[in-house]
């Protein structure tokens, strides 16, 4: 057998002219269809605006093509398919084959027709094509590899096209075979260029180096099937595009839709109407898609990058957030997937840092992309080990695994809580609800896997963050400037900046704004609700309800797809007054996602659900897919009120979101919350016996019968004394003692402290004075 040698271009063929092209940007994030193979076949894609946008390789967080667009040269003149087209969508129950025809409003002879679908066995996308009522197609394609669209090389050789860039690379072949081809830098020479300016192909070079590139090629035949393919250097690309083109297309179609049913079978969707379901089972098949083959488990946020026609970034939502993850693990679990599940908690077991908690985000091979630290991120992962383990699935890892991480994770908790480097929105440092909700729910959760010294601990910190949340969290009074607006006592607010008194009275610093600050007491959220979801608080809680009254006046639009949330008010992630891409500074818009959320605390209140599911079933985009943001004003050439915005979609978070509403409705409870921080503190409601003081958690009064413990993650000696702020009486020193998670720690029983009215202190460490006085009011 003659061995296949490397593919290389001519170094004497004609070179295209214009180099480097135009500044390359990604496509729009509104994606109509995501589809992937379950098999051996790494590629992931997108459809949007009727044409495939965004392939994916070998990972799903690995973009490798920006869009792969047709024109049609007629006798009459040309067709811009994506520009000139009217396109339908044909669904598939079976699985992700995504079919969609063209067509043209003043032709009705015309017709293209494709169905989209990744090989199971290569690495390539196929394209079945089917042209109608005359004319020539052409394929005109952008490669953006190694997510990026600078420096990529395209030339064309032996019938096919190619480009490579770094170690990747890409082969373009056709079934019917390619007649002229081209390679050009985008903007200048490449076949859009061609047809606007000839009104045909004229132009055939055979190379375009080092710039932003595109590839066209004429297709002989009006039916047939394009291959894409992928590998590290040319020549694998073109073995998998021929080796794709070489079985009938019907026979991968057939073993490809197989493969879905088997896997689609095994789903337990939840009760609900026909749409409802279709939804489901649609949602679960778009989680799957986004967790790709090469990192087996590592499921993306989303097949986009956010506003991404305006921009060349690296990122966008193709990585890995162990919150959006948890979530869509979560959600697989709820519709009967528990070995997906656990494939993803594996994954996530792996990734875990050193030091307990897991990045902010990353590629889905392991490489962190931002560097923030959300403590609900590291939360989330306990908590799914508490579900597994609940539903007795935790027996399919090993013990010492599950072990090693939970003890890891719940002392990074124990030693960075409860002030986490940022909320979940990424915007803000400080206590939310949410977050510390979580943290928690998490340490309840790790208790099977600690051992008697770290359970109780984990315990006693849990049972005092939770008694002090709502002084953290929630205002009353002059603290609460919308209560009299709303005629409550008071509600729980977005974020305190600091884990401190008066917490409605600290100023809050908006992100996506041009430098806005805002009075903490002033701004809420649907933040709030996973208190109930975890277990923490009743839905019936007169805290809850006075939130919620106040969130429904400030934060709900009522679209025509029904009632939908904002993040919070003065949110500015979001496109432009005149719907333009975000670039940094917006206005937020309403999100589906945040719809269920407030539909589960409706379900868990008593109330009907329906309102909120029917919200997220209308307000998704044509391929029933859900997207992070709507349009909320009035109609444009481009949105319409109460439909996708231009944001990310799919936002797999939110399919999650709707799977397990829909599970929530059906049983009556939320999926998320465990027994054990039900039974602890919706059954038991413990009484803290140790208050936990922090540098960023001080404690300023001790209630009476409370032990009081001083920590540090550093060694430390106590000054101390007893008495008024500026006479300490009984002055002494007390070394601190090394305790369990790496802490250090001081205590003063209750008992000690009992005839007492203040506690005064300050502490030395190795490196001298930490230069300021504590003091803690002594509650008899």
């Amino acid at each position: 057998m003659t061995p296949v040698s490397p593919i290389h271009p001519d170094p004497q063929a004609p070179e295209a002219p214009g180099r480097p092209g135009v500044p390359p940007t990604w496509t729009s994030s509104a994606k109509d269809a995501v589809t992937g193979a379950l098999g051996g076949g790494r590629v992931r894609a997108a459809v949007g605006f009727g044409v495939v946008n965004e392939v994916y390789w070998p990972s799903s967080g690995d973009p490798q093509v920006r869009d792969l667009t047709f024109l049609v040269g007629t006798p009459d003149g040309w067709v811009d398919v994506k520009r000139d087209c009217i396109y339908i969508l044909t669904p598939c129950e079976d699985g992700p084959l995504i079919g969609v025809e063209h067509r043209l409003a003043d032709d009705p002879t015309f017709r293209l027709r494709l169905e989209i679908m990744p090989s199971i066995e290569n690495d390539s996308l196929l394209i079945d094509y089917a042209l109608e009522g005359g004319g020539t197609l052409y394929a005109l394609l952008a490669p953006h590899l190694a997510d990026c669209g600078q420096n990529n090389t395209a030339w064309v050789q032996d019938g096919m096209l190619y480009a490579t860039r770094d170690d990747a690379a890409l082969a373009l072949s056709c079934s019917g075979g390619f007649g002229a081809m081209s390679a050009g830098f985008v903007g200048v020479s490449d076949g859009w260029q061609d047809f606007h300016q000839h009104g045909g192909m004229t132009w055939q070079y055979a190379r375009a180096e080092g710039g932003n590139v595109a590839l066209t090629g004429e297709l002989k035949e009006s039916r047939g099937t394009l291959a894409m393919a992928f590998a590290r250097h040319a020549g694998g690309a073109a073995i998998h595009a021929r080796g794709s083109l070489q079985r009938p297309y019907p026979q991968q179609r057939a073993e490809f839709l197989k493969a879905w049913q088997t896997w689609t079978g095994r789903l337990r969707l939840p009760a609900g109407g026909d749409e409802e379901r279709a939804r489901a089972r649609l949602s679960a098949q778009v989680i799957r898609v986004h967790e790709g083959s090469d990192f087996s488990g590592a499921i993306v946020a989303s097949l986009s990058v956010p506003f991404g026609q305006a921009h060349s970034d690296l990122g966008g939502y193709h990585l890995v957030w162990p919150r959006d993850m948890v979530e869509a693990a979560t959600g697989l679990l709820a519709a009967g997937q528990p070995h997906d599940t656990l494939r993803s908690l594996n994954y996530l077991l792996a990734c875990q840092s050193p030091d307990g908690h897991w990045p902010q985000n990353l590629y889905p091979n392991g490489e962190p992309y931002w560097s923030g630290d959300q403590l609900d991120e590291t939360a989330f992962v306990l908590l799914l080990m508490g579900k597994l383990r609940e539903l007795g699935l935790d027996t399919a890892l090993r013990p010492e695994a599950l072990t090693w991480a939970a003890r890891r994770a719940a002392g990074y908790l124990a030693r960075n809580g409860p002030v986490s480097q940022e909320d979940r929105w990424e915007e803000n440092s400080g206590v939310t609800a949410y977050t510390l909700g979580l943290m928690i729910a998490a340490l309840v959760a790790a208790g099977p896997w600690l051992d008697a010294e770290e359970a109780d601990y984990a315990l006693a910190l849990a049972d005092d963050w939770n008694a002090r949340l709502d002084g953290w969290c929630y205002v009353t009074g002059d603290d609460a400037p919308l209560a009299g607006q709303y005629g409550v006592d008071g509600y729980y607010i977005r974020i305190a900046p600091q884990a401190g008194p008066q917490p409605g009275r600290q100023e809050v610093p908006l992100a996506n704004t041009a430098g806005l600050k805002v009075q903490a007491g002033a701004l809420v959220s649907l933040d709030f609700g996973y208190l109930v979801r975890v277990g923490l608080r009743r839905a019936d809680d007169r805290r809850i309800l006075d939130t919620l009254k106040v969130v429904d006046g400030e934060l709900r639009y009522d679209s025509p797809a029904g009632p939908l949330y904002y993040r919070y008010q003065h949110d500015g992630y979001g496109n432009t007054a005149d719907g333009g891409p975000y670039l940094g500074q917006g206005i937020g818009r309403a999100w589906p996602l945040l719809a269920g959320e407030r539909g589960h605390l409706a379900l868990l209140a008593g109330e009907s659900p329906q309102p909120y599911i029917d919200a997220m079933l209308h307000s998704s985009g044509p391929g029933g897919l859900f997207p992070e943001q709507v349009w909320d004003a009035p109609p444009t050439r481009r949105f319409q009120p109460g439909k996708p915005a231009g944001s990310a979609m799919p936002l797999v978070w939110a399919h999650a979101e709707y799977l397990k509403l829909l599970w929530a409705r059906e049983h009556g409870q939320p999926y998320e919350a465990l027994r054990a921080v039900q039974e602890r503190y919706l059954a038991g409601k413990p009484v803290p016996q140790i208050r936990f003081w922090r540098t960023d958690a001080p404690a300023f009064e001790l209630p009476a019968g409370l032990a009081l413990r001083v920590e540090d993650t550093r060694p430390f000696t106590l000054h101390c004394g007893f008495g008024a702020a500026d006479a300490w009486d009984s002055v002494q020193e007390r070394g601190a003692q090394a305790g369990v998670f790496g802490l250090w720690r001081v205590e003063f029983t209750a008992q000690e402290l009992s005839n007492q009215s203040a506690l005064n202190f300050t502490r030395r460490f190795e490196d001298g004075w930490e230069g300021r006085d504590h003091r803690v009011v002594l509650r008899g």
